[in-house]
This record gives structure tokens, C-alpha cells and sequence, in this order.
């Protein structure tokens, strides 16, 4: 951590922004102190109203999931290397500012959908704190290793989501919304260079450890930080399985996409191309360039369900 964190200075100013120069959700909301307020939310609420049930389902989803970060901040600070006591202008500011960044995307998105009218906030709000009460369990334990795998593969994960929403939103008239989610995805592409970043510097100096936490991490899945989810008199979790199959049917987030990131990872760091590494090792990447072939060929089989939920969150 401490070879990785040697130039992270500069990785801070490459893949955050300064907080000054940075958007805001005011930026893209109606301004309460204007007298065109009203008139501004009734805009809002007129180019929601269409939107389907599945999108919006999604997309509160989507919210409850960015506003967990308390969850994701306490996480990471507890990560092997992280000392925020003695060193508070490290890794630990990374994780400060890489979260001060996330915050503004719940921020935005729960804002604009208590503006929308088509949700009911207190019921997603109780969905909020039992996420948040319930924690994650993301098999990665305090590894920086497998920490990092975990952050690069679920930051390109939330791109996909948010650039989707985005797409979706402009097909369904609402060029307003689908700006919001495709500044959110932006940011989201950022943060996934960073992590992707830090991996690259670990195969550098320790290939064989970590291409062995990739093959853990990958054998384990990577599940979603929202995988608890749930809602009022719901088993912990199962709200989790219904906002993932409104995401495959819409085509938000699908297991193609799943195996698409995983992909797009071992070829980012070269895993193909690694040598000197250990028996094990060589046998872990063996497994990994097998990996996507073996879960398409799974994925082609799975049915998505097509059976209809009613979420609690929308009126």
C-alpha cells in the first residue's frame, strides 16, 4: 500500500476534481429561491410522469444504492494501509474525497425524485437506512488486494447503470433526467480508472498475490454493494433479486454485462501476458481466461424473469 500510495498525490488530482470546479445537484434542479419554482417542478414532474415502472423502479434502486455510502466510507477506511490517525493525508484522503464525490450522486437523485411524484419517499427512505443499518458483506475482509478488485469492478458496474438510465430517459423524452444520470456515470468512469489504476501498480510488484485475489474474488462472485436490500416486512435481500431482474428486463444492468466488465478488466491488466508468477498463480490465471467463455455460455441459458413486483417506493 505504501509502494501504491507513493504517488497519489498526483493520482488525487488526475481522478478526483477540485471541489470548487466540481457540479452540484443545485445545478440541476429547480431553484427554490426563484419564483419560477412551482412552475419548474411541474415541468419535472410532467416529463416523469411516462416514465416506465420498471425504470423508475431502478432508478430508486440506483439512489438507495449511492446512499449508502457511510457503509463504503467506513469500509474502506478499515482496509489494510488505511490509517486516517497517523496518516491522514494518504490513503485515507483518498477515501475522503473519493467519497465526498459519491456523496453528490444520492444527493442529486433523491432530490429529484421527491421532485418527480412518482415516488413514495418514506418507503424508500426506510429501504435507505436498512441498507445502510444492515451493512455488506463483500468477501473481500480488510485485503487491500481484493478491496481494490471489488471498487474497479463495481464502478464500472455503476457507469453501465448510469449511462444505461441515461440512454433509457432520452428515449422516453426526459432529456433533463437522462443528463443527470450521464454526469453521474462520468463520474463513475473516473473513480473506475483510479481503482483499475492501484491494481496495475499491485501486479507490477506482487503479480503472484494478486492475480490470487482476483481468482478468490471472481470464484466468490462479485456481488452488488446494494445485495441486502430490502423493504418494510421483507427478508434482507430479497427486495435486492426484484430491483436485478427490472434491471435485466429494462437492459440496465445484465449478467452479460456482468461477464463484459470482468472482460474488460483482464484485459486492462494484462492478465493474459503475466509472467513470473507462481504455480498457483499460473494456475489462477488459467482459470480467469477461461472465466467469461464459461459464464456466457451460462448466461445463455438464463431466462430472465418476467414476473412483475410491486416496490413499496412507487405510488
Amino acid at each position: 500500500m505504501q509502494f501504491v500510495g507513493q504517488k497519489l498525490d498526483s493520482l488525487l488530482g488526475e481522478y478526483l476534481k477540485p471541489v470548487d470546479e466540481n457540479w452540484q445537484p443545485s445545478d440541476f434542479l429547480p431553484d427554490s429561491a426563484n419564483e419560477s419554482f412551482i412552475s419548474d417542478v411541474k415541468l419535472l414532474q410532467e416529463s416523469c410522469r411516462e416514465l416506465p415502472y420498471d425504470y423508475v423502479a431502478v432508478l430508486i434502486g440506483d439512489t438507495i444504492t449511492e446512499e449508502a455510502l457511510p457503509t463504503y466510507e467506513s469500509w474502506l477506511m478499515d482496509v489494510v494501509g488505511v490509517d486516517q490517525l497517523n496518516e491522514p493525508h494518504g490513503w485515507a484522503q483518498w477515501v475522503r474525497s473519493w467519497t465526498a464525490e459519491e456523496n453528490r450522486h444520492g444527493d442529486l437523485l433523491n432530490k429529484y425524485l421527491y421532485l418527480s411524484g412518482r415516488v413514495n419517499m418514506r418507503a424508500m427512505e426506510v429501504s435507505t437506512q436498512y441498507l445502510i443499518a444492515d451493512g455488506f458483506d463483500i468477501g473481500t475482509g480488510r485485503d487491500p488486494y481484493r478491496n481494490f478488485i471489488y471498487t474497479s469492478f463495481q464502478e464500472l458496474a455503476t457507469n453501465v447503470s448510469h449511462r444505461r438510465t441515461a440512454t433509457l430517459a432520452k428515449q422516453f423524452g426526459n432529456t433533463h433526467l437522462s443528463k443527470i444520470c450521464g454526469v453521474i456515470a462520468s463520474d463513475e468512469m473516473r473513480h473506475a480508472k483510479a481503482y483499475k489504476a492501484f491494481v496495475s501498480r499491485i501486479f507490477e510488484v506482487d503479480p503472484s498475490e494478486m492475480m490470487l485475489a482476483l481468482e478468490d474474488m471472481m470464484r466468490k462472485k462479485i456481488v452488488m454493494p446494494a445485495h441486502f436490500l430490502r423493504e418494510t416486512g421483507v427478508k434482507m435481500g430479497d427486495t435486492f433479486s426484484h430491483f436485478s431482474d427490472a434491471a435485466q428486463r429494462l437492459g440496465v444492468y445484465t449478467t452479460n454485462d456482468y461477464i463484459d466488465i470482468l472482460d474488460a478488466l483482464l484485459d486492462e491488466w494484462k492478465v493474459e501476458h503475466l509472467r513470473d508468477l507462481n504455480e498457483q498463480a499460473e494456475k489462477a490465471r488459467d482459470y480467469l481466461l477461461a472465466l467469461p467463455t464459461r459464464l456466457r455460455r451460462i448466461a445463455d441459458r438464463t431466462k430472465v424473469p418476467e414476473l412483475a413486483y410491486e416496490f413499496s417506493w412507487i405510488d
